[in-house]
């Protein structure tokens, strides 16, 4: 093909003198690209009076700019966005907490509960327990597994807890639970356990609850079972402790305190059925659960599923009716398995909606972060059509 001189008259072929004459004569526009960000210098030619392979190839050299020159920021932040967004959330499971409430020999029912969460695969992987709660509590930390904790339960004799002694601030001395208690979990403080595990006690000179999660165990669990006017109070430091039962009757608060995701109360304190509850223990016993009712009820409401195992029946020195309790604490909880897996599912589903919505709103920042940077970017960089590095600025 070849190009025609007009001026002359003289036809010529591309690459030849006649022709560089024409580019010579070729004005020169400044031209925006199309996507009006990034203004670049190209030669406008006069198309008609070049040949077809220049024209092809000059095209292209159009094109390509234009792309360029369009594409590159906002394609770098198109993808930093969209890579934020559609990474998987993974967070780890929930942290079940138990509560065991008071409730002398009705406590043998806590047993019950945990045979039946381990054997469904829900075991509590953090643990406070008020009173008899406390017993179970801190074996259940140390290491041993219901079975085990049942075992050692129903061959336990009462002389080994219970040491009679007259004329001073109680019945039960209580040394002897706290022997006992230690050597079960191996003479360990509570915070060598093997879970975090919390015994609640209240204050004897101002009425404060108090939870004891470092120290010694037995006497931890001593403190939060010392029942005002059967047990001595516990003297720890400069302060003296009586039953947990009247500040906190199922330590709900304490267990989110510890740790804990989702909070499975056990509720074993007596009612107020219009029955004498007969003998010393039973009378104060039941006098302690109605002076905490109303401050249990409110604390129960705030943990997410409560087992109230059919122990009324069972006086709080029964301890002959353990096995009884034990029964009723399984079927107590085997009666809720269902509704526990459905509530911990719906709690996992809130975080992981929670955890997308800051990842979202963390990668939007992100690109808005870039983009400001990318702004900043020299007249000359911009020309060159050349990203500044805003990675790590940004993220």
């Amino acid at each position: 093909m070849s190009l025609i001189n007009h001026k002359n008259g003289v036809s010529c072929n591309c690459g030849s003198t006649c022709s560089r004459d024409i580019l010579n004569r070729v004005l020169w526009r400044r031209v925006v690209s199309g996507c009006n960000r990034y203004p670049v210098h190209l030669s406008y030619l006069a198309l008609s009076n070049m040949c077809f392979t220049f024209r092809c190839s000059f095209l292209a050299t159009i094109v390509v700019a234009l792309l360029t020159a369009c594409s590159s920021a906002p394609r770098s932040a198109s993808r930093l966005s969209s890579v934020s967004q559609s990474s998987d959330i993974s967070l780890p499971p929930l942290r079940i907490g138990i509560a065991l409430g008071g409730g002398a020999a009705k406590g043998f029912a806590h047993i019950g509960v945990l045979k039946m969460l381990e054997a469904n695969g829900l075991a509590p992987s953090v643990v406070a327990g008020t009173s008899a709660g406390s017993v179970v509590g801190a074996l259940y930390a140390s290491g041993m597994d219901s079975f085990k904790i049942q075992t050692k339960a129903v061959a336990m004799d009462e002389s080994n807890i219970r040491d009679l002694r007259f004329f001073s601030g109680g019945l039960v001395q209580g040394q002897k639970l706290q022997n006992y208690v230690n050597e079960l979990v191996g003479k360990r403080p509570i915070e060598k356990l093997n879970m975090p595990f919390g015994a609640i006690a209240t204050r004897l000179e101002d009425g404060q609850r108090t939870m004891f999660v470092r120290g010694n165990v037995g006497e931890a669990v001593r403190a939060s079972c010392s029942i005002p006017g059967v047990f001595e109070p516990v003297t720890i430091g400069a302060y003296h402790y009586v039953d947990g039962g009247i500040t906190s009757p199922v330590p709900v608060d304490a267990v989110r305190q510890l740790g804990a995701d989702f909070v499975i109360a056990v509720d074993i304190s007596s009612k107020a059925t219009g029955k004498n509850p007969g003998g010393l223990v039973g009378t104060v016993n039941q006098s302690i659960s109605i002076m905490g009712q109303h401050l249990g009820e409110a604390e129960l409401k705030r943990a997410n599923i409560v087992i109230h195992p059919k122990v009324l029946d069972i006086g709080s020195t029964d301890f002959d009716q353990r096995n009884a309790a034990i029964l009723e604490g399984e079927r107590a909880t085997i009666a809720v398995i269902p509704e526990i897996r459905e509530k911990l599912a719906q709690l996992q589903q809130q975080r992981i909606q929670a955890a997308r919505k800051t990842a979202n709103q963390s990668a939007i920042e992100a690109v808005e972060s870039y983009r400001r940077c990318q702004n900043t970017r020299t007249r000359w960089e911009k020309l060159r059509g050349k990203e500044k590095d805003c990675t790590k600025s940004s993220l």
